[in-house]
């Protein structure tokens, strides 16, 4: 996963790129809050991990103009902090638009369980966002089209996707409408049916 960090303290800033590196994230890192703005600007990521305190543009700050931007997909965000304590501090921060916090200094496990967390929640997201848009059907074999997962069918996108088991039945309507005179004309003689090889 490509996850933007922010971190104007030089060695926290090249532990936490070598951490996300060892666990197979790609990492743009900025040395504050305005450059990690700019760089979020020309790429939005899915996952920031940004220093609460920080020049030019804190944490905070960061979060916000994060929130306020019109995004298809939805950004986790995780501040780094040493504030340990100050509840009211962290009340603030969730209404800034924060998704969890990581305290200082940086735990190697804690961030690994932060980040299956994000992970996690950004592929719920991404598929709540799937299935309010439009879903392509094949119109031959209805056959769903789902993305990162590709063509299946319809019983099991909703099995997966909705935790619905579909069951098979025949619609009255058409019964009576197509299938019950296919049927007579089967059984008439000279019909399909009575052409049909008998064993025995």
């Amino acid at each position: 996963m490509q996850i933007l960090i922010a971190e104007d303290d030089f060695i926290s800033r090249r532990l936490l790129q070598s951490v996300l590196e060892e666990l197979g994230h790609e990492v743009i890192a900025a040395e504050d809050g305005e450059t990690a703005w700019r760089l979020f600007e020309r790429t939005p990521t899915r996952l920031v991990i940004s220093d609460w305190l920080m020049p030019k543009l804190d944490g905070i700050q960061l979060v916000k103009r994060i929130r306020e931007a019109a995004l298809s997909d939805y950004t986790y965000i995780i501040l780094l902090t040493a504030n340990v304590g100050q509840r009211e501090n962290y009340l603030r921060a969730m209404d800034a638009g924060v998704d969890d916090f990581l305290a200082k200094p940086l735990d190697r496990i804690e961030l690994s369980i932060r980040l299956r967390v994000a992970e996690r929640i950004l592929k719920a997201s991404s598929r709540i966002r799937s299935l309010e848009s439009v879903l392509t059907i094949c119109a031959y074999t209805k056959r769903v089209n789902f993305p990162e997962e590709g063509w299946q069918t319809l019983e099991t996108f909703m099995q997966n996707h909705l935790g619905i088991t579909l069951s098979h039945g025949i619609d009255p309507e058409y019964y009576e409408r197509v299938l019950k005179p296919q049927i007579e004309e089967l059984r008439q003689p000279g019909g399909s049916a009575s052409k049909l090889p008998t064993t025995g």
